[in-house]
């Protein structure tokens, strides 16, 4: 087996990829990293950070994979509360209560997507 070297991507399941790239790209400051047709009338998106790491691929829902559930995603930054404060004031679905910063678990907080698709944001 050739070796693994790096996560390239994730997948999150979105009801409607244009809207999905608008969240992503206005919210979060996310760049479109492609967006190409693909199959039978599909699209490949896919979305990065700002300073690189894993891309995000918003694709079309399909049996089981559908919008609205928790992805298991963790977003890395520096300060949790100006985050926290900024994806508010951008409208963003943010929890109420950051969690953690007590020095056994870094300062977190979680948020939905447009779909409600819920990521998290976890200071490092």
């Amino acid at each position: 087996m050739a070796s693994i070297t790096r996560l390239g991507r994730v997948i999150i399941p979105v009801s409607d990829q244009d809207k999905a790239i608008a969240f992503y790209t206005e919210k979060l400051d996310f760049t479109v990293a492609a967006d190409i047709p693909f199959g039978d009338g599909n699209r490949w998106v896919e979305v990065t950070p700002p300073n690189g790491g894993a891309a995000i691929a918003l694709a079309q829902p399909m049996n089981e994979f559908q919008a609205g559930r928790e992805t298991g995603i963790a977003l890395e930054t520096s300060d949790a509360r100006a985050a926290h404060d900024e994806l508010k004031g951008k409208g963003v679905d943010v929890d109420t209560e950051l969690m953690g910063g007590d020095g056994t678990v870094p300062l977190l907080f979680g948020f939905r997507d447009g779909d409600g698709n819920g990521l998290m944001i976890v200071e490092q």
